[in-house]
């Protein structure tokens, strides 16, 4: 959202709307046809929070929209109900019911599984409509005589009779759902939903309830569809049936592609270029059935050059232009903003979870086990580590080091035994329940959101101790989150990544992203942090700079770190835990680990010394 004009978008949309019907028929387009692109625009705004924002692609968004479309005509037609927009509103409140319905469904599995169960229901109601419900929706002739909507302002009464007015009539509408989308998208639940989208594991281990984001976002599609559904059926007069087949979903599909998904403006731009083409090869070219082979000729050539489609160019060509602009500007040394300095590594710790508390366990795991099949991970491992300490976990590859993190956060659950954190029995509870109590790691192969910024990723970190791990506050404005810009203001600090704030994670150095893994969990305020390899890959002076990092966090935090640089490793820590074949094999001082002969035995096969 930009902060400087917060409702240029808003503005600059309604003048391209009131500015439509007079220059598109310059172009070719019919009137009819201009009407029909704000249908689709908006039945496209709920499709793309689904897919563009949150990474779900859905096939069967048909079924909603002639849900709600029937519905709606239904009242009108046979039922007399007086009230059009009143049917409408009715119709999208019932689309989206049945969303939810569906969803519970739907939403049991991930990636392809979820789109083929989509295409599996747009056909259920594609033939309950034509056949059982066929004496309410009219089978294969529609539901006709649809009125026309109308309102009274005291003093006249509006009609919407003519194209003209039509479009007027629509064009409100789609800019009150363009509002609502543009609201969705810049409150914490669009953000939550962005973080899904790049990568739902890592957003559930922040403390996200991702399953109900999913269905928010689900139902909110419905709800957009069911309401486009309804419009449809007052523009044309009629419902007509082809509104719950396979291919209108599948043209959403295509518009939202071509336009480019993720950007809310996408679904118009495409259905401007898709219906115009229609028509041009239907009306002017006389093509006949071949149209669509020729159309999708063209869908094929625009996705493969416009990878993001064309709103998606077009920001690439700007983002060029003022990359451009900037190279052409003196720069400063950006090797200076990278060291970390004793002023950025300051510990500021976040008011919002206690991390310092009285001696005794934080955590303690008593018989934990992990067996895969044949294989034993972990076998009967005894841990238990104090408020304020900060443990160091070593052994070979192989030990089981990754397996008994994975049981702390409660990622993968034991084959047998028990963990309890802060006097509370953890065992067996979701990651993101671990994460709410403050529990929480960083991942040794970085888990972060390439497509977001440095700042956004903090954000959905710092979100997920703030708001709990489901809100559905979708109008809220997420820069006024009391704590929010604080929060993740200290964290940006703490990991010596101010200069880098808005960077798209994608752009930044190995170093950096290592730093930024540490940081989204230390945004998490957790009591007990636990981290995963956080020099791994690195080079030496990327290790300097990250041994510096967590000696600076590690003051007044418990922490517990496997590594296997274990010069580095034995700077940071005061205890050790060591594990040979999923067992502890020795505990002690880094001192006593340094220079124990079972453990030199179990790195070094017998050859002293080493180690020293």
């Amino acid at each position: 959202m930009n902060q400087k004009h917060p409702f240029l978008v808003e503005v600059l949309t309604a003048i391209a709307l009131i500015a439509a019907p007079f220059i598109l028929p310059h172009f070719g387009f019919a009137p009819t046809t201009i009407n029909r692109i704000l249908i689709w625009g908006l039945f496209g705004l709920g499709f793309d929070i689904l897919f563009g924002y949150t990474g779900l692609l859905s096939f069967g968004q048909s079924a909603f929209f002639g849900t709600g479309g029937m519905f709606a005509a239904y009242l009108l037609t046979e039922l007399d109900f007086p009230y059009v927009m009143v049917a409408i509103i009715v119709g999208a409140i019932v689309a989206g019911l049945v969303g939810y319905l569906v969803g519970l469904v739907a939403l049991r599995r991930t990636g392809i599984y979820f789109a083929m169960i989509t295409v599996a229901i747009s056909e259920v109601f594609f033939f309950v409509e034509f056949n059982p419900l066929s004496r309410y929706t009219g089978g294969e002739n529609g539901l006709p005589g649809v009125p026309t909507p109308s309102v009274f302002l005291g003093f006249t009464t509006l009609t919407f009779h003519s194209d003209r007015a039509m479009y007027a009539f629509l064009a409100f509408w789609y800019f009150v759902g363009l509002v609502a989308a543009l609201r969705i998208v810049h409150s914490p639940v669009g953000a939550i939903l962005s973080a899904i989208r790049d990568n739902p594991q890592r957003a559930a281990a922040l403390g996200h309830n991702i399953h109900a984001y999913k269905h928010a976002a689900f139902v909110a599609a419905a709800i957009y569809a069911g309401f486009a559904g309804g419009l449809l059926g007052v523009m044309q007069g009629f419902m007509p049936p082809d509104a719950f087949m396979f291919d209108t979903s599948g043209q959403l599909v295509m518009q939202t592609a071509i336009g480019g998904a993720g950007s809310l403006f996408g679904p118009l731009i495409g259905a401007t270029v898709w219906l115009f083409l229609s028509d041009f090869f239907q009306n002017t070219l006389h093509l006949g059935a071949t149209w669509k082979l020729v159309l999708g000729i063209v869908f094929v050539l625009l996705v493969v050059f416009l990878r993001r489609g064309i709103v998606g160019g077009i920001a690439d060509l700007y983002r060029m232009a003022k990359g451009a602009k900037k190279s052409a500007e003196p720069a400063g040394n950006p090797a200076a903003a990278s060291v970390i300095t004793p002023a950025a590594t300051e510990p500021m710790l976040s008011p919002a979870r206690p991390t310092h508390r009285a001696p005794g366990p934080i955590l303690r795991a008593t018989g934990l086990s992990k067996r895969y099949g044949g294989l034993m991970a972990n076998s009967d491992i005894d841990f238990t580590i104090n408020h304020g300490e900060i443990r160091g976990i070593i052994g070979p590859n192989g030990a089981g080091k990754s397996t008994f993190f994975k049981m702390l956060t409660c990622e993968v659950p034991p084959s047998s035994g028990k963990i309890m954190f802060e006097d509370r029995d953890i065992t067996g509870m979701s990651v993101t329940d671990v994460c709410q109590l403050g529990l929480t790691k960083s991942y040794q192969i970085n888990q972060l959101f390439d497509r977001l910024t440095v700042r956004q990723n903090l954000t959905i970190a710092a979100l997920g101790e703030i708001r709990g791990k489901f809100r559905l506050d979708l109008f809220r404005n997420i820069l006024k989150i009391p704590g929010l810009a604080e929060q993740v203001e200290r964290t940006l600090a703490l990991v010596n990544l101010m200069h880098r704030v808005d960077t798209p994670v994608s752009e930044l150095a190995y170093g950096e992203k290592r730093r930024l893994e540490i940081g989204l969990a230390l945004a998490t305020s957790p009591s007990l942090l636990l981290l995963d390899e956080p020099l791994a890959g690195m080079s030496p002076s990327e290790r300097i700079e990250t041994v510096a990092l967590l000696k600076s966090i590690a003051r007044g935090r418990t922490m517990i770190i496997i590594d296997h640089d274990i010069d580095s490793l034995f700077e940071l820590v005061e205890t050790v835990t060591v594990l040979q074949e999923g067992r502890v094999l020795v505990h002690g001082t880094p001192k006593e680990i340094k220079f124990n002969p079972r453990v030199q035995e179990a790195y070094l096969g017998g050859v002293h010394g080493e180690m020293a």
